[in-house]
């Protein structure tokens, strides 16, 4: 059998994404994405679960978008199923740029919840990327339900997410200004805040929602 040069290169491109200097495995997957061929998907979806610096897991992202969805999908797809948090992570946010609402049935509740807040959150991006038009509203009561979970990273991000599908929120967020926990109706009204005032800092929009409930409410234990 005659082993042509770009046999080489792939076969020299999947060696640098195991090898142990993560500038290598920035460039292997700079070079797989810059020239992509089917033989590199399944290592590249594979690398995503395991790779631990961000740079890199970024780049592996972009190499994939590089290839045809019809051979992306599938791998992606099985990975946010995976055992492993960061491999459900990183096929989320993968599939985030890649965009295709093939995938939106992936996005299920138990991942929309998911107990790792960087799966959560991965998936909250990937959630209002793909849904589809007219189902706004049902994503936005879902994404609600989680409000006033984990730290001010955590809780920004889902107030983008909210905010990212537009007034289909309104109801969503409502109900939940009146909901029990403090810490709710807070993240509900600084999000509604940033709806209404784009521009509007979420360190402002929650400061200014304590306020309120401060007033409103004298006595209540705060969030």
């Amino acid at each position: 059998m005659t082993v042509t040069r770009q046999d080489t290169d792939v076969a020299r491109a999947l060696r640098g994404l195991e090898d142990g200097r993560s500038s290598v495995r920035l460039r292997a997957a700079l070079a797989v994405g810059t020239t992509p061929d089917p033989r590199f998907v399944d290592r590249l979806v594979e690398r995503c679960a395991l790779e631990p610096e961000f740079f890199v897991r970024d780049m592996l992202t972009w190499a994939l978008t590089r290839h045809p969805v019809s051979m992306t999908l599938p791998g992606l797809l099985r990975e946010v199923r995976s055992e492993r948090t960061q491999a459900r992570s990183q096929a989320l946010h993968t599939l985030s740029k890649i965009g295709n609402r093939q995938a939106w049935p992936a996005i299920t509740r138990t991942l929309l919840a998911d107990a790792d807040d960087e799966v959560a959150r991965s998936a909250w991006r990937a959630a209002v990327v793909l849904v589809p038009e007219g189902e706004e509203a049902a994503l936005a009561t879902v994404l609600a339900s989680q409000l006033g979970r984990g730290g001010r990273e955590t809780q920004l991000s889902l107030s983008r997410a909210l905010v990212a599908l537009g007034e289909a929120v309104l109801p969503a967020l409502g109900a939940a200004t009146t909901a029990p926990d403090p810490c709710v109706r807070a993240h509900a009204l600084a999000t509604g805040r940033m709806l209404r005032d784009p521009d509007a800092g979420f360190e402002f929009a929650i400061e200014e929602a304590k306020r309120v409930l401060a007033l409103g409410v004298s006595g209540q234990e705060g969030c």
